[in-house]
């Protein structure tokens, strides 16, 4: 599987038969921040297809979905077991804040299958710890899209506690301050919690390349 970070929370995931895009933010969200004084300089999601684009909440770093092509299928911001291109998709009902969603709204955890691979994205998850309903929906793991800037969503101590219920093969850490943002923490504090790191050269990696055996990996892709 091909997968490319477009920065934030923003995946475009590619398997042989099958793309799924993950909140993609939208030209109007980054002209909103521009027009704050707020640096985001991940450059415009521009000439992407895809057959599935999952929103996980309604904030418009995440669900700027008319920025992909190709007529797919959307899912937004929802929960339950549903039909998709690619198959059954678990969409798993969480909150963006401590406080039961009250401050900052709902967010969904998408797990799906795609190239073999299980895929479990968290958007913009909040809570002060995954309940246990949550981790049994969820169940096994094998790529994990993690946040951990802190900030809206969870920081290094928790999104590794997260790590250790889950134990998938690979994790990769998402919505954290890059030189391409100037909010939320780095990602130093969490990627130092791993014995083993594997830092790309670039935004894409293929999950062929990576080393599956043995303890989670976090894989570290480059700021596009």
């Amino acid at each position: 599987m091909q997968v490319q970070w477009h920065g934030q929370s923003a995946f475009h995931l590619r398997a042989a038969d099958a793309a799924v895009f993950i909140d993609p933010f939208s030209g109007g969200f980054l002209a909103v921040l521009a027009s704050r004084g707020t640096k985001f300089d991940y450059p415009p999601i521009q000439g992407i297809q895809a057959d599935l684009v999952l929103v996980t909440h309604e904030h418009g770093d995440h669900n700027g979905a008319e920025a992909i092509g190709g007529n797919p299928a959307i899912l937004r911001s929802t929960a339950g077991t549903l039909d998709s291109p690619v198959g059954e998709i678990v969409a798993v009902a969480s909150e963006h804040d401590e406080a039961a969603g009250t401050q900052r709204g709902p967010n969904t955890i998408f797990c799906f299958s795609l190239d073999g691979l299980r895929v479990c994205h968290f958007g913009d998850f909040g809570q002060s710890a995954l309940r246990d309903e949550q981790a049994e929906a969820i169940g096994k793991v094998d790529l994990l899209f993690l946040p951990v800037g802190g900030g809206p969503t969870i920081g290094a101590g928790t999104a590794m506690e997260i790590v250790q219920r889950l134990q998938p093969r690979w994790v990769v850490p998402m919505h954290y301050r890059t030189e391409k943002i100037s909010f939320l923490d780095p990602a130093d504090e969490f990627i130092a919690l791993f014995e083993d790191v594997e830092r790309c050269s670039g935004p894409e990696f293929d999950t062929a390349s990576l080393d599956g055996a043995g303890r989670t990996v976090a894989v570290v892709p480059a700021a596009p």
